[in-house]
């Protein structure tokens, strides 16, 4: 979806319709704003439900200062007026409060973006605003101060966060990725303790795992059509299901052979189309598309199993608290989740790029699902819906799992009954109770 020609009132309600859906801010909580190419700033109303936003509500704010529209500008206009001066930048700016931002700025705490690999490249440093009076000129001051230095991000004391970008969707970008940070970092301090990213760990960003040779597609079969169609109705639903965000989690499908269908690299999860997934053939991309970076990954996973027609690599907050913690992920806690999940490996942050031969091969009929460390879940399955059924079903269980913690131990399925679920399910045996190969 191209949204480079939309107009700012547009935007803005497509993006708030987003923001309030996901419960990240309040029927009257939130403002967002675009800059246009003539020096007009086009802003959220006052005093309108932020639910029931429609374009004709969107006020205009022109350069010489006159107002056009039905309702009066957002009382937060000062500090979008400020942080459009203070930065040249800057053409959207969003100012909401996600509940677990909040809980940072109440507590004078700044979330750690080094917990995923791509969160620091995508948010930047995150700035910090002392408390001022919502609306007024110190607020105001106090905001563009801190944008003035550089910073994208702004979280405000004991009020929510502001984000600014090129693009008011690259602004959303980043405050939803910080709020998916936020999230994670305290649902993992629930089970254990957050382990960080260091320096040594982002070197991998600096290479390209994408680039492929090229070809140009002469036909499209049937399979292709009807594939291409699923994956996005897939992807959508995960987005949907806060599975994955719009930065972040990939998709793919065999279509025939070794070949399959992948989501692109750098597109919003929400928004991707059929036409924009990539084929990816003998080895080649599809011509003028760039593919997801772990794409050598899903290749050599499709490569060694051909019993594996989807690959679904993910970010949800709950199974990710795991991930990003020192607590273990136990899938023994209900028979169902077992059966669908089996056991979960966790695999060294850097796998799906540094060690792909060695994660490719760890999957099997035993290891559908693995965890990577600071990184991802990474789900298999016949096919689409198998494969999302794992990536709902591991991030139930963590829940569970979480939930747990404040009632009590956990007493997970003992030995004895997972060999029993093992042969009333025909699943193969735990790995410890098996012998021979994965088949």
């Amino acid at each position: 979806m191209s949204l480079e020609l939309m107009h700012p009132r547009d935007q803005i309600v497509m993006l708030m319709e987003r923001i309030y859906g996901y419960g990240m801010t309040t029927t009257s909580g939130g403002n967002l704003s675009v800059l246009d190419d003539e020096g007009a700033i086009w802003i959220t109303p006052a005093g309108v439900d932020k639910g029931t936003l429609r374009p004709e509500d969107i006020v205009c704010v022109r350069a010489d200062g006159s107002v056009q529209g039905i309702h009066r500008p957002s009382s937060e206009l000062p500090f979008h007026k400020a942080v459009y001066a203070a930065r040249a930048d800057v053409r959207g700016v969003l100012h909401a409060h996600p509940p677990a931002l909040v809980t940072f700025s109440i507590v004078r705490q700044i979330p750690d973006t080094r917990i995923i690999p791509s969160a620091r490249f995508v948010c930047g440093p995150i700035g910090y605003a002392e408390y001022a009076l919502p609306g007024s000129d110190l607020l105001g001051a106090r905001i563009a101060a801190k944008f003035a230095e550089g910073f994208a991000i702004v979280l405000l004391e004991n009020h929510g966060v502001v984000a600014a970008g090129e693009s008011l969707f690259q602004a959303f970008q980043r405050f939803e990725t910080l709020d998916f940070c936020a999230r994670l970092i305290i649902e993992a301090r629930r089970i254990g303790t957050v382990r960080t990213l260091q320096e040594r760990h982002y070197v991998m960003f600096g290479r390209k795992y994408n680039v492929m040779p090229e070809f140009v597609p002469v036909t499209h079969s049937s399979r292709e059509r009807e594939l291409r169609a699923a994956i996005c109705g897939m992807l959508h639903r995960a987005y949907g299901q806060r599975l994955v965000t719009s930065t972040e989690g990939t998709f793919s499908a065999r279509t025939a052979g070794n070949d399959f269908l992948i989501t692109p690299y750098g597109a919003d999860r929400k928004y991707v189309q059929p036409e924009d997934l990539v084929m990816i053939a003998g080895g080649r991309a599809e011509r003028g598309k760039t593919p997801s970076r772990s794409v050598r990954l899903h290749q050599r996973i499709y490569e060694l199993h051909a019993d594996i027609g989807a690959v679904m690599i993910a970010h949800p907050p709950a199974i990710m608290a795991f991930a990003v913690s020192d607590a273990e992920f136990d899938s023994r806690t209900i028979p169902e989740a077992y059966i669908v999940l089996r056991d979960i490996p966790e695999l060294p942050y850097g796998s799906p790029f540094l060690r792909v031969e060695e994660m490719a091969a760890a999957l099997g009929a035993r290891t559908p699902v693995v965890l990577v460390e600071n990184d991802c879940i990474l789900t298999t399955g016949a096919g689409l819906l198998e494969a999302y059924d794992r990536l709902e079903v591991a991030e139930f269980s963590a829940k569970a799992l979480i939930a747990a913690r404040a009632l009590g131990d956990l007493a997970p399925i003992t030995e004895a009954q997972v060999r029993e679920l093992a042969r009333a399910f025909k699943l193969a045996e735990p790995r410890e109770q098996a012998a021979g190969g994965d088949g």
